[in-house]
């Protein structure tokens, strides 16, 4: 049976933003439809301009038609008449509105949630107000990843943090984790004895992550050409999900278990080799309105991570993503060793067990078999197991699952500092000697370069 989150005042930082209309507003328009939220609720958006109550509930009604879930689908009029604005802005100096509204929707009992769905810039001086105006305690913060745009950016952030609010207090949300898909990557492993038998360099060649796009960033244009794939992808949801393969067996399933899992494999990340990087840029990027004059922001990431533990040594990891790609696809696949013998000249890359992390997902599994007929061949055969056909599978989307998790207090799929720290050590290589993004046209693979990356083989998608 599921739990009930007690009473809660949510404030929703840059709720007029892109972020919040296309995420977080109908995430928790999704938590209502499902009967999800607590009894008592309120949800306080804020921003610099000065909008009523009323044209607030306007913006996100206009947020849920064009997103979904439609109004007409859910109880619009009683969520409706639980959203709040606090104009005026918000920074240590000058509250605007936003403590006169909270005063007024806040009962003694009331749990108070931060989300900031605004540009990392801004999360230092936000997370400061938070202390300075007598928010900070007791509440819950929720931070939007990239948690720093630089090593040294996040340490600088990471102390400030930590000055306002105590580390139970922090959810730095990674919508990758949130997937059902991606949970199935450790469910699947830990719940059945062939998976995890194999689960190793003994049996896997390779492990590829692939996350093409074919979307574009014409609706968040100043914000992704100060970040790029790199940052906005890689040292983000990438590596996360790398993580996730690549963890030993948790203590346990719950918080603490699965972070300190995940956190630990990650200090084995070792820092990427520029040269076994390639980056991208698709075609008609420097047109795109909010795009520097001659930007070099890469839009496409290519790379080769190796982890130095016992279980992973000399398994290169290949994690690819990019915009404007020739298909939106997400998946995880363990490329299986090919037998030395009894079999010669078997096909390389023919046995492979792959996660589709998009949508329910669906666990492939594609294995060598005999050729019908007289002679001894083989070919690919595959067999499919489409999760949105289990009993009862209706899963809640990413960011509906993180956002009710932050409502019951539960961290699970939430990221550490001391994992956040290794994976930009991990980056900072990349960083500091960056290649120049390579053109490639839009609707393509990306740059041809790439196909080194995945050298001696090839990427399984695409190429």
């Amino acid at each position: 049976m599921a739990k009930t989150p007690g009473p809660t005042v949510f404030v929703l930082f840059g709720a007029t933003g892109d972020l919040a209309r296309r995420m977080v507003l109908p995430a928790f328009y999704t938590l209502a439809i499902e009967g999800l939220l607590p009894e008592d609720w309120v949800l306080i958006g804020n921003g610099r301009g000065d909008v009523s109550h009323e044209n607030f509930r306007g913006h996100v009604r206009e947020a849920l038609e064009e997103f979904g879930p439609k109004p007409s689908k859910g109880p619009w009029k009683e969520f409706a008449s639980r959203l709040r604005f606090a104009g005026g802005g918000f920074n240590s100096d000058d509250p605007g509105s936003l403590l006169d509204v909270i005063s007024e929707a806040r009962t003694r009992n009331s749990q108070l949630v931060h989300y900031l769905a605004i540009p990392p810039v801004a999360f230092e001086e936000t997370t400061k107000a938070l202390g300075e105006h007598g928010l900070a305690k007791g509440s819950r913060v929720v931070f939007e990843k990239p948690f720093g745009t630089s090593p040294s950016s996040f340490r600088a952030l990471n102390r400030l943090v930590h000055r306002v609010l105590d580390e139970e207090q922090v959810y730095r949300i990674d919508h990758f984790l949130g997937k059902e898909a991606t949970q199935n990557l450790h469910l699947a492993r830990f719940a059945n004895q062939a998976l995890s038998a194999m689960w190793s360099r003994e049996h896997i060649e390779s492990v590829q992550i692939d996350v093409p796009e074919t979307l574009g960033v014409e609706q968040r244009a100043e914000f992704y050409d100060a970040t790029g794939a790199v940052l906005d992808m890689l040292v983000t949801h990438l590596f996360q999900v790398a993580a996730e393969v690549a963890m030993e067996p948790p203590a346990s399933l719950d918080a603490a278990g699965l972070q300190a899992a995940r956190e630990r494999v990650i200090r084995s990340f070792r820092p990427l080799d520029p040269a076994e990087v390639v980056l991208g840029q698709h075609t008609g990027y420097k047109s795109i309105k909010g795009v520097r004059r001659g930007s070099d922001t890469d839009t496409y990431v290519a790379a080769k991570l190796w982890i130095d533990n016992p279980r992973w040594k000399g398994v290169p990891f290949l994690l690819r993503t990019g915009k404007r790609l020739s298909a939106s696809r997400q998946v995880v696949s363990l490329v299986l060793k090919t037998p030395a013998k009894p079999l010669a000249g078997l096909p390389a890359q023919g046995n492979v067990l792959s996660f589709d992390l998009a949508g329910d997902g669906t666990i492939d599994l594609s294995l060598l078999v005999k050729k019908p007929g007289v002679a001894l061949e083989v070919e690919p055969g595959s067999v499919r197991l489409p999760l949105d056909t289990l009993p009862d599978g209706e899963p809640l989307p990413p960011y509906s699952r993180l956002i009710h998790d932050v409502l019951l207090g539960d961290r699970s799929l939430f990221t550490r500092p001391d994992g956040l720290s290794a994976t930009w050590k991990t980056v900072e290589p990349l960083l500091t000697s960056k290649p120049k993004p390579s053109p490639y046209a839009q609707g393509s693979w990306g740059p041809a370069a790439a196909r080194k990356v995945a050298a001696p083989h090839r990427w399984l998608l695409g190429q």
